[in-house]
């Protein structure tokens, strides 16, 4: 088995203060603390061509333009971002955004979707759909091409990047070209033996996993929801060509990987594995030289999703 990554341990050993388990937090809490401490390991934010803000409705988003993205017909991004679907919002993943919307030239949105307890399954769902539709109506305003776009997310925001997926195959939503997937929750059921093999000392841990899980799905009943569970969706045939990212150190390894064979089995996928690698590890740049990695991996598959940035 592979060891666990230098990096990786100098992550998980990254001098901060000691931060109280979120699983023994309030959600208020937990959220805080999440502001408070998320950027001390993630790399220095770029430069970009422009950011704003702007709303759909009570949903505040944020939007990035990359320096090289074109004034009008740019390729698009709906990046959604993780955070157990109860802490995070678009500024602690914006070092994500703003790196790849550089790097592909292009025009990233990010949602402050609503977050539980407050708002349970499905609320954040609708709020990235309506995001979605949003992006497609207000295109030339925001100088995107509506056909040239692609939903990503790590962690929960994989998970909602997923269902947006699906969604967007079945005619519910504007169609996307393509979905990236980062260390993605799949199987709210936590049943996989990656729960039990990395449960504690990896970061993410089992405990907080139940404790994001049990705020989202109240009611038990949902778990099994494919709009809950992607896993459990009856087919992925004629969904967006993904790409996944997994990390060999997590909880939702198995999941993950299990999600990306069913979508190479019946769709278009590819999937990469960083072995010695923790949850989170492309957020944390500062200490893990492989996030930035993985970022120029998910650049290189967004060009083979969208031909016309080869061109």
């Amino acid at each position: 088995m592979t060891q666990l990554d230098e990096s990786a341990k100098r992550a998980l050993a990254w001098p901060a203060d000691p931060e109280t388990p979120v699983e023994s937090c309030t959600p208020a809490q937990a959220r805080l603390q999440y502001l408070d401490s998320f950027a001390d390991i993630q790399w220095p934010l770029e430069d970009v061509a422009e950011m704003l803000e702007s709303h759909v409705g009570a949903i505040r988003l944020k939007i990035w333009r990359g320096r090289a993205a074109p004034r009008q017909g740019a390729p698009a991004l709906l990046y959604l971002h993780g955070g157990g679907f109860v802490i995070g919002a678009p500024e602690t993943h914006e070092d994500i955004c703003r790196t790849l919307a550089n790097m592909a030239g292009a025009v990233v949105v990010s949602p402050d979707y609503r977050l539980a307890p407050e708002h349970p399954f499905p609320a954040a769902i609708d709020d990235c759909a309506a995001t979605l539709f949003w992006m497609t109506d207000q295109a030339d305003a925001l100088g995107i091409d509506p056909l040239r776009i692609i939903v990503a997310g790590d962690s929960a925001g994989g998970n909602l990047a997923a269902v947006v997926a699906l969604l967007a195959r079945d005619g519910q939503v504007p169609a996307v070209i393509g979905q990236v997937l980062i260390y993605p929750v799949t199987d709210q059921s936590q049943a996989s033996d990656s729960y039990l093999r990395y449960a504690e000392g990896f970061g993410l841990t089992a405990a907080a996993m139940k404790w994001f899980r049990d705020h989202y799905l109240p009611e038990a009943a949902s778990g099994p929801d494919w709009r809950a569970s992607p896993l459990s969706a009856a087919s992925l045939a004629g969904v967006a060509p993904a790409f996944v990212i997994l990390a060999g150190y997590d909880v939702l390894f198995d999941e993950g990987a299990a999600y990306a064979e069913r979508l190479s089995l019946e769709a278009q996928a590819t999937s990469r594995t960083w072995p010695g690698q923790i949850h989170g590890f492309v957020s944390k740049r500062r200490a893990i030289p492989d996030g930035q990695e993985a970022l120029e991996a998910i650049a290189m598959a967004w060009r083979a999703m969208d031909p016309a940035l080869a061109r």
